[in-house]
């Protein structure tokens, strides 16, 4: 099985900065694209920020400028990169990875959410 374990999450002020992790384990063979996703009380999931297995990225328009995803493929980790963090960007804050397992099955997995809260 695969597993996507977050961590970095916590409360910041805002203008401040968070660093989120994700890290993939497990019988994976490729990873074809990672992503981060965020839930705020009472709203729908949204994409936040998505990186492909070329490096190319794409962002919500509300964090462009403020947020970088990477990744480390030889940790099969990726981050989430969090600037100028506003009362807005409060959230659960999910990983996902569309991968390739040892056995060939192409799936879509979650982590566990870790929570991001902006406040003074």
């Amino acid at each position: 099985q695969v597993q996507l374990v977050e961590s970095g999450g916590g409360l910041v002020q805002p203008g401040g900065s968070l660093r989120l992790s994700c890290a993939a384990s497990g019988s994976i063979a490729s990873i074809y694209a990672m992503g981060w996703y965020r839930q705020a009380p009472g709203e729908q999931r949204e994409l936040v920020a998505r990186i492909l297995s070329d490096g190319s990225t794409n962002y919500e328009d509300s964090v462009k400028g403020r947020f970088t995803i990477s990744r480390d493929d030889r940790k099969n980790t990726f981050y989430l990169q969090m600037n100028s963090l506003k009362p807005e960007d409060t959230a659960v804050y999910f990983c996902n990875a569309f991968l390739m397992m040892v056995s060939t099955e192409k799936r879509i997995f979650w982590g566990q959410g870790t929570q991001v809260t902006v406040s003074a």
